[in-house]
């Protein structure tokens, strides 16, 4: 049996748009409390208000729906990244930037990193639409000869991991400010060497200021 699909129409009518909005904003707030597992299709209506058969106008199933309000998010922060990453030309330095953005974005917007990190789907593989922007810097660091050649493959993957690391590390444990600039500079070292970037290059990089 087919599912229905989960994008919305080119055009969709007002009611449509205000029905979707409104279980997009429901599913924020109980994500926050619990995974996506744990929340029950009937909660997520009866949030939003609207009838159920209405949740699947719009997505296939809860997965479906969870990675739908990630890709809010996640959209937010590529968005910051790339405003971050403006006139940059380095592209490890945009590299060390996505992280940087990442960790802000946890210090600042907890609950909606909280989401993100609970509802992340395959947003991890390369191939990924999301994932355009730091594997276009990937490659581009690459063919300079700047990283070492297992990053080739694995490097976005190992990248994205830590990003996510560092921020269900600053959720988690909101620390202060001193110590999640502390937390992140120590990250970025490590994970710029790990690529093959060399010590003092990658301090310097974590030293920077957004």
């Amino acid at each position: 049996m087919a599912s229905k699909a989960s994008s919305s129409p080119a055009n969709p009518s007002p009611r449509a748009a205000r029905t979707r909005a409104a279980l997009i904003a429901a599913g924020f707030e109980l994500l926050v409390e619990r995974p996506i597992d744990a929340i029950p299709i009937d909660d997520v209506v009866a949030k939003a208000g609207v009838a159920k058969g209405s949740f699947f106008n719009h997505f296939a199933d809860k997965q479906d729906f969870a990675n739908a309000i990630a890709t809010e998010v996640r959209l937010e922060v590529e968005a910051l990244i790339t405003k971050a990453n403006d006139g940059v030309a380095n592209p490890v330095e945009r590299i060390a930037g996505g992280m940087r953005v990442a960790a802000e974005f946890a210090m600042a917007q907890p609950k909606r990193s909280a989401v993100l990190l609970r509802s992340q789907g395959s947003s991890t593989a390369r191939a990924h639409p999301l994932n355009r922007g730091v594997v276009g810097d990937f490659e581009a660091a690459f063919a300079q000869g700047l990283l070492r050649p297992e990053a080739q493959e694995s490097g976005v993957l190992y990248w994205l991991g830590l990003c996510q690391a560092i921020m269900t590390n600053i959720v988690e444990r909101r620390p202060s400010r001193e110590d999640a600039n502390r937390r992140l500079a120590e990250m970025l070292v490590l994970g710029l060497t790990g690529l093959g970037i060399n010590a003092t290059e990658a301090v310097r990089l974590a030293r920077l200021k957004p």
